[in-house]
């Protein structure tokens, strides 16, 4: 295995990838701060409106998200993501020409079809060494990051200058900006990660919902978004209502998201070297849950609100940070494809379930009650984390394999999984791979090659 750092190859393709998923994020998540505000000037407005048009997405994106990376690893990664982008690009341009809800949703849907997240996932994965992946996964997890806490700051700023449509034309011409560097910044290459390894397999999709530990993860990642996006169906509303002009709201977002990157951080370090994950992982959906209650309970004035956002965001960065690290270990060796796709698509249900439920909820009792709901939904999944089973430190590698037989495979699988180190080894040998499992400081790696390929 090599020690080295990223290649050039793997710098430029970690840094594009990464931009063009950061930037289609930055036009989903630029109008959570200020539609609840500038959404009630559109024809047919009412609050489940509202919700469905900031989680309509959820829904498109959570249908398409396997069927594309599917398309992907059969017509080439790079023409679906244009694609995608161009399905995008249409639905931030019917939003911004929409005068009624009814078409901001409509378009929102379109952005949602655009779901290009599993095909830039296993484009990194083909471009990329075994060793030397997890730093652009990291990479692009980290745009992510950056693209919210952008939005967040953004949104309020641009719609006061050009309004909601703004929003989306603003969105359309990222996009353009994103198609371009698609096609002239990221490295062309054809397939070669293994697809258990970046693509779901639909064989395996039935069998992983079921897994006990993963299932854990997805129905928690499927409340975090659906809480995020439920609470900014009125959060919005309750700033203003505190004091503080639309427009000034970025004021509020930037101390409050850089206050929680800092106080996550802390928490994420104990966590791991006292080898308390499990526990600091329920303690913040605790904490999440005690955020939420408390914007239900109190009068909320500036301070309190910042306090309290303060809270619910230190949760909600150090949860959706570890929630993939979690379930790449949990994964069984062979199907990371499989079990990050079940994931990506509970998310983006969440947040298209928030957004209905957030809605409906404002409609027949007071909004306050969204934060309620949404505490009482945090309670449940504290009680599910209860149940989560310690961590092994381990990484999943692919190799490639000279096995001619099924029965060699079986052998061979069977010394591995016997070695020091090994938690777990699938042998695919009709693909001339092996998936495994291992941690590093105990595994013999080279011991383990030559095993492989007798």
């Amino acid at each position: 295995m090599s020690a080295t750092g990223l290649n050039t190859i793997e710098k430029k393709a970690a840094f594009s990838l990464a931009t063009v998923f950061g930037l289609r994020m930055l036009g989903l998540f630029m109008i959570l701060p200020v539609f609840a505000i500038y959404g009630e000037q559109l024809a047919g407005y009412s609050p489940v409106w509202i919700g469905l048009a900031i989680g309509a997405y959820g829904l498109t994106q959570a249908m398409l998200q396997i069927p594309m990376g599917i398309l992907s690893d059969k017509f080439g990664r790079k023409p679906i993501i244009l694609f995608g982008l161009v399905v995008f690009l249409v639905g931030s341009v019917v939003a911004a020409m929409s005068e009624t809800i009814y078409g901001v949703v409509f378009g929102r849907a379109l952005q949602g079809m655009g779901a290009i997240a599993s095909a830039i996932l296993a484009l990194a994965a083909d471009i990329t060494r075994e060793e030397q992946r997890p730093k652009v996964m990291a990479t692009i997890g980290m745009f992510i990051g950056l693209s919210f806490t952008v939005a967040m700051i953004m949104g309020p700023i641009v719609a006061q200058y050009a309004g909601l449509s703004g929003l989306f034309w603003l969105t359309a011409i990222l996009t353009i900006f994103a198609m371009v560097m698609i096609q002239f910044m990221v490295p062309h290459t054809v397939n070669k990660a293994p697809k258990g390894d970046n693509i779901a397999l639909p064989a395996q999709i039935r069998k992983l919902i079921r897994h006990p530990q993963l299932t854990r993860l997805n129905w928690g990642v499927f409340i975090l978004h659906m809480a995020l996006t439920a609470c900014f169906v009125t959060l919005p509303k309750q700033f203003v209502n505190s004091g503080l002009a639309l427009e000034q709201h970025w004021q509020l977002y930037l101390p409050a998201l850089l206050g929680s990157f800092f106080l996550m951080v802390p928490f994420m370090i104990a966590g791991i070297k006292k080898q308390k994950e499990t526990q600091m992982f329920s303690s913040m959906v605790l904490l999440l849950a005690l955020a939420l209650f408390l914007l239900w309970m109190l009068p909320l004035g500036f301070w309190t609100l910042v306090l309290l956002i303060v809270m619910f965001f230190t949760a909600f960065n150090y949860l959706e940070a570890t929630m993939p690290s979690i379930l790449s270990r949990l994964a069984p060796a062979g199907v990371k494809g499989s079990v990050m796709g079940i994931y990506s698509s509970s998310q983006f249900l969440g947040a298209f379930a928030g957004g209905v439920v957030g809605g409906a909820i404002a409609t027949r009792f007071d909004e306050q009650v969204i934060f309620l709901a949404m505490a009482l939904l945090c309670v449940l999944w504290f009680i599910g984390t209860l149940g989560m089973q310690p961590l092994k430190k381990s990484k999943s590698f692919s190799f490639s394999t000279s096995l001619e037989s099924e029965e060699q495979a079986d052998v061979v699988a069977e010394h591995l999984i016997n070695m020091p180190g090994v938690l777990e080894a699938t042998l695919v040998y009709q693909e001339s791979v092996a998936y495994l499992k291992i941690d590093e400081k105990v595994a013999d790696i080279t011991n383990i090659k030559a095993i492989l390929n007798p």
